[in-house]
């Protein structure tokens, strides 16, 4: 029993220990991998909210609170020369990784950079909250909240906005052939240049009206939706 033993502790001490080993992650990984995390638990504490905004301004707002959890994020990491860089260059590495391509990431990440301050050099409201979030907080729903009564940024205004450019578009188009094929058949002898600029004129006689009486009608909505709330 003594020499089996023996040669067991022997054969135990000459075999190497096979450990995993992990590599370290790079500052900018952590970064990415932190917001991920951040943006999935706060994505799923608003939906019950309903937020209705413009898809443009949600992702801007959503990006640029990113922007400030990532940079808090990266300072709290000790060995980082420029936490604010990092965050803005770890986004952009983010948005690559979401299949945006690499100079659409690039002009966005600039676009960022310019509206991540104030003109008092204050830093945006999205990105001072996100700055200061704590895990599992309701810091992304407190930034939207400071927007529910915004015209310019509401999902119907945007809705309205789009339906109404379609309905500009189109309509001006058919007004203005409409009057230049009138005009070139029934009104011979006017110049190429008075023909086209009778179109136009009738094209943005129809436009104007509408674009008025859409902002007209939204307007009367929102105001109807702050009585009855």
């Amino acid at each position: 029993m003594t020499d089996k033993k023996t040669t067991d502790d022997s054969l135990a001490a000459e075999t190497p220990t096979v450990e995993t080993v992990i590599p370290d992650m790079s500052p900018m990984d952590a970064c990415i991998l932190h917001a991920r995390e951040i943006k999935d638990t706060q994505l799923d504490k608003i939906k019950s909210k309903n937020y209705d905004f413009a898809p443009e301004f949600r992702d801007l707002t959503l990006q640029l609170y990113l922007f400030g959890v990532m940079w808090k994020f990266a300072e709290n990491l000790g060995n980082v020369e420029d936490p604010r860089e990092l965050a803005f260059t770890a986004l952009q590495t983010m948005m690559m990784q979401d299949k945006l391509q690499k100079q659409k990431a690039i002009k966005r990440t600039e676009f960022l950079r310019k509206m991540s301050k104030l003109e008092d050099d204050h830093d945006a409201l999205a990105v001072a909250i996100g700055y200061e979030s704590e895990p599992d907080d309701n810091s992304l729903a407190e930034v939207f909240d400071h927007y529910i009564d915004d015209l310019q940024v509401s999902g119907a205004f945007w809705r309205l906005y789009d339906r109404g450019k379609k309905i500009m578009l189109y309509g001006g188009l058919g007004i203005a052939f409409v009057v230049i094929w009138f005009i070139t058949l029934f009104m011979p002898g006017n110049s190429a240049i008075a023909i086209l600029a009778a179109g136009l004129i009738s094209a943005a006689i129809f436009v104007i009206p509408v674009f008025l009486i859409g902002v007209f009608i939204y307007h009367n909505k929102l105001k109807k939706a702050k009585q009855a709330g």
